[in-house]
């Protein structure tokens, strides 16, 4: 078994998947649009076979602040290779005035990671 995708509502979904081709190299699906219920998404790929990461729009979704302190997907993770990748990603988010929530670090439970937050504020792990 895999987690086949994860799915974010977002306010901008042009915006929200530049920011994960240009900072992450994923690949984007075609849109898909429902008109009739006001509904549009892409999928982001990593690559065949792997974790996907599915970007949905609806006007009427609702906005609730302090993502990450809810009950409910608190993060995901993604793996860039190495500690000087962490570094230099986080770097170059941090140039590009992304916030950083968490700088590099070794954490308790053995994990070289940093955490950022995506331009609609979902916290990320960037991991080794």
């Amino acid at each position: 078994m895999k987690i086949e995708h994860i799915a974010i509502w977002t306010e901008n979904i042009e915006l929200m998947k530049n920011f994960y081709q240009t900072y992450f190299g994923m690949s984007s699906s075609e849109k898909y649009e429902n008109r009739s219920k006001k509904f549009t998404s892409y999928f982001l790929s990593f690559g065949e076979g792997k974790t996907r990461i599915e970007l949905m729009s609806n006007p009427d979704i609702l906005d609730i602040k302090g993502k990450g302190l809810l009950k409910g997907l608190a993060h995901f993770s993604i793996s860039v290779g190495s500690e000087a990748d962490v570094d230099k990603l986080t770097e170059r988010l941090r140039t590009d005035n992304y916030t950083i929530e968490g700088e590099a670090r070794r954490t308790g439970d053995g994990y070289y990671e940093s955490i950022i937050l995506d331009p609609e504020g979902n916290r990320i792990e960037i991991t080794v």
